[in-house]
């Protein structure tokens, strides 16, 4: 296994870090130190190509300017949140909007948008990228000074396995996720729309006109919802059911995980070959299938188009601030914030 360091661009004279992970089965794993951005993950197909299966650009700016999360990391807390606000210990705390009268993804300034602190490790079987940040009292409008490492490992079982670290001098809130696209076709020679996924779950979260969980869960039997037994994206971008309309034509939907660590999720890209199995501790999965990626920008060669690639961010659902019977995302004061999730890529 190896890693090479390189530079991909810079950001007000600040240079960006870029990390490539090697093992010993040709699967390539690239990220960079802004927004903790996974900007590339090359695997073998059935016939030995090796190809990129994930979103990303090729250059700082285009991440600054055009990205829509494309492999970051979001934080503090990911999701909607409206009203954009949150009483804790007598204090009201008001949350930037950023997605007309919503808080999303952490605010215009979240952990995707700053450059974080970078080391790297190794051992025979495995390599990692630890990425560290102090997030100072009152960013993006969230109490307490909170230090943050995000870790990403990459086996020579071809797993990629994300840790998340957190601790708060202050009662806080924090709700990390990872936001790669992925595509298992390769280099985006096709849309996701033929993927199969399964994910063990027997609910999702019903959401409202605005995208936000209404805390109300729906039974997923008999809808285009249910996934346990295996279902292409076609079907729910083809749907005539409201809740996948009135995201755009798919999915963008909270999933309540029956299972953690036993193969929860998976997808399949059958003209590949290609197959990603998703291990968690959390306790829900957003399903986001690119509904609403649309733009004039290019994705290295590839026009930006809508489904071009699906979101699985394992994560608490979004807004649960506001909804007390969903999972909680406070963190208390000196308590530690962990999490883990296992991307392991395959063939079929």
């Amino acid at each position: 296994m190896e890693v090479e360091v390189g530079t991909f661009g810079e950001i007000n004279g600040r240079r960006i870090q870029s990390y490539t992970m090697m093992n010993n089965q040709n699967m390539k794993v690239t990220c960079i130190d802004y927004g903790c951005t996974i900007t590339r993950i090359d695997v073998p197909d059935k016939e030995g190509n090796i190809e990129n299966i994930v979103l990303g650009f090729d250059s700082i700016e285009e991440y600054v300017h055009s990205s829509p999360y494309f492999g970051a990391v979001i934080g503090r807390v990911s999701g909607r949140i409206n009203p954009p606000n949150v009483n804790m210990d007598g204090v009201t705390y008001h949350l930037p909007e950023n997605e007309g009268k919503n808080h999303l993804h952490g605010g215009p300034n979240g952990f995707y948008n700053v450059i974080w602190e970078s080391s790297i490790s190794q051992s025979v079987d495995e390599i990692n990228i630890t990425f560290s940040y102090v997030s100072p009292d009152r960013e993006e409008g969230y109490p307490g000074n909170l230090k943050v490492s995000v870790v990403y490992t990459l086996t020579n079982n071809n797993e990629l396995i994300i840790t998340y670290h957190g601790i708060s001098d202050k009662n806080t809130l924090l709700n990390l996720t990872n936001h790669t696209y992925f595509n298992l076709s390769g280099n985006l020679k096709e849309n996701i729309l033929q993927h199969e996924l399964t994910i063990k779950s027997n609910k999702f979260l019903e959401l409202d006109r605005s995208l936000l969980p209404t805390g109300n869960l729906m039974d997923v039997d008999h809808t285009p919802f249910d996934f346990r037994t295996g279902k292409q994206i076609i079907e729910g971008a083809n749907s005539k059911h409201q809740q996948n309309k009135i995201v755009g034509n798919g999915y963008d939907h909270p999933f309540l995980l029956s299972e953690n660590h036993q193969k929860e999720i998976c997808l399949i890209d059958h003209a590949s070959g290609r197959k990603m199995i998703v291990e968690t501790d959390e306790p829900y999965v957003v399903l986001y299938t690119g509904n609403m990626l649309e733009g004039s920008f290019q994705i290295r060669d590839v026009p930006c188009q809508k489904y071009l690639g699906l979101c699985l961010e394992t994560q608490h659902p979004p807004n649960a601030i506001h909804h007390k019977q969903l999972p909680s995302i406070l963190l208390e004061k000196d308590k530690e914030y962990y999490s883990k999730t296992c991307f392991s890529l395959t063939l079929v």
